[in-house]
Order: structure tokens, then sequence, then C-alpha cells
């Protein structure tokens, strides 16, 4: 499992009953999480001195009930301070470090606007651009899909990358831009797109466009700006291949995130074998992400991911 064990302004505090309770900087939420079966003592004071609460309804969806929380606050994170424990291929650098601010605010379906188990992603391909800047002249391409409100875009553009950053949401976007403001990266190599992911990869291949690093954060279920569908299942292995073939001919990396069920490691490994080891070389790995949790020192699963890299020197082209 990588584990997101770096954070100083999160933190999971506890998790019981179908909910976790989790310190996002100096405020406590508590919101409904699928994985947590387990109904453990709720003896952490935060259940009840709780800033907000979303409560899932019966009927679908849920609601926020507020005590004392702002409409919005930031928190931040520091990339390259120490690295993430358990990542088997962790490449960042002690003493490299970039302090990432993210906006936070609480809307639909319980979400803030960040998944802070992604750090654990972001601080492995942070390494690796870093690693690739000292041996290499020109600039690293990284291409973010499905790139919500850009932590992962703004962890490449830290660590030196030229980012493009594609959402299909005109409203995640222009929030994804603020996050860059706010981290001091607002003149940062970073082009800002509102489209479709299918239909701009398909678009880059025409092209004849490459990358040296790709990311891609597919929801389970969406919708484009024009109303096309994307449902992860049915979709994933078709556009996982067409996104590898956008990889430049000496690439660095291609990560793959998983909040579907029935998407596990063991698949995203078998995909990224398929279409990127094979005619590229260099090696795949998947596992579950996860957040530690205070109370009780065990990890709480929060998805899966799926690692390309590769282990070669690079040439860029």
């Amino acid at each position: 499992m990588w584990i997101a064990d770096n954070w100083k302004d999160y933190e999971v505090l506890d998790a019981s009953g179908g909910e976790k309770l989790e310190r996002w900087g100096e405020y406590v939420l508590v919101r409904p999480d699928p994985q947590v079966l387990w109904s453990t003592p709720r003896k952490h004071i935060g259940w009840q001195s709780r800033n907000a609460h979303y409560h899932r309804s019966a009927k679908g969806g849920g609601e926020w009930e507020f005590f004392r929380l702002p409409d919005e606050w930031s928190i931040h994170y520091s990339l390259g301070d120490q690295g993430t424990s358990l990542a088997p291929s962790d490449s960042s650098q002690p003493g490299e470090c970039s302090r990432l601010t993210f906006r936070l605010k609480p809307f639909s379906f319980k979400h803030t606007g960040l998944f802070p188990e992604q750090a654990a992603n972001w601080e492995w391909f942070y390494g690796i651009i870093r690693g690739a800047r000292r041996s290499q002249n020109g600039p690293i391409k990284v291409l973010n899909l499905f790139a919500y409100t850009g932590g992962a875009t703004l962890a490449a553009a830290a660590a030196g990358a030229s980012v493009t950053h594609v959402d299909a949401s005109k409203g995640m976007v222009a929030w994804a831009k603020e996050n860059a403001q706010a981290s001091g990266l607002g003149n940062a190599p970073i082009r800002w797109l509102v489209d479709d992911c299918v239909k701009f990869v398909e678009r880059e291949l025409r092209r004849g466009s490459t990358y040296d690093g790709i990311i891609m954060d597919p929801p389970s279920y969406g919708r484009g700006p024009k109303g096309e569908i994307w449902k992860m299942e049915d979709n994933i292995w078709s556009f996982l291949g067409l996104a590898a073939k956008l990889l430049s001919r000496n690439a660095l990396f291609f990560l793959i995130n998983s909040y579907t069920t029935g998407l596990q490691p063991a698949v995203l490994s078998y995909m990224l074998n398929s279409e990127i080891t094979k005619p590229l070389g260099g090696q795949a790995q998947a596992a579950e992400i996860g957040l530690p949790v205070t109370q009780s020192g065990l990890v709480l699963p929060c998805g899966a991911a799926g690692r390309w890299e590769r282990i070669t020197p690079h040439t860029f082209s």
C-alpha cells in the first residue's frame, strides 16, 4: 500500500460506523466513507466538537450540517519534505521542498475540493520529474487528465514540468487556477483547458503531440461539457490505450487512479503492463493507496493507483 503520511495540515483522526473524522487545518469534518465497515467506539473528542457533518440520505446524495465553519479556507502541503514511507519507488530527494496551497470549501456529494490520499502519488512523480530535470535539458511535458482542482497539476509544475491540465468542468478548472495562484505557481507553464478528456486525447493524437508523463484520475461516472457520458468499467481500457499512445519515445511515467470498486490494483497493473510496459519497457506497479488513522494507528484504504515508470536513463526527443 502507498500511504500519504506526510501531511501536516490534514489528518484522519478516526473512522467508525461508515464515517471518517478528519482535520482539515484547524477545522474538523465528519464525512461518509463506504470503506469504513467497522463500528469501533468513537472515543475521539472530535466526534462531538466537529465543525461540519455531511449526512448521507437514504434516497441518495445528502446534505451538510455546519457548526462554526467558514465558507472557504486553505491548507498547505510540502512536497519532498520527507516523502511517503511505503512508496516502493519514491524518488523524492530530502531538502527539496515545494509548498502547495489548496483552497477548500464544502460542496455537493460530501466533497471539499481535494483528495488528500493523492499526496502519495504527488511525491512519486515529483521525485521522478526533479530527477530527470537534473540530468536532462529541455522541458518535461506532463498531461493531467480529469484534473479536478489541480493537486497533481501543481505537484508536477512545482517539480519543474510544463503541464497541460484538462477537465470537463469549467468551475473545477477555475478552482485549480486559484490553487496555482495561492501556491505561487500563477506564472508556471500550465495550459488550462476545459474539454472532454477523450476528445482531447483523440485530437492530440491527430496533431502528433507527445508527453513525457501522463496522469489520469477518471471518475467512476461522469459527463463531458456537451453531455458525453463516461463510465469507468466501459471506457477505461480503450481510453488508457489511446492515452498511452501520447507517451514520448523516452517517456518518464504514467499514473492512473481508481476509486471504482471493480478496478483492483491487479487490474490496473495488467492494463499498464499490456499497453505500456510491453512496447516501452520500464516497470508497472499497482497498489491500494491510503491514509493513516490517528486514533487506531491503522490505515484507511482510499482506492488504488497504477504506476508505470521508465527505469533506464532518459533522453528527451
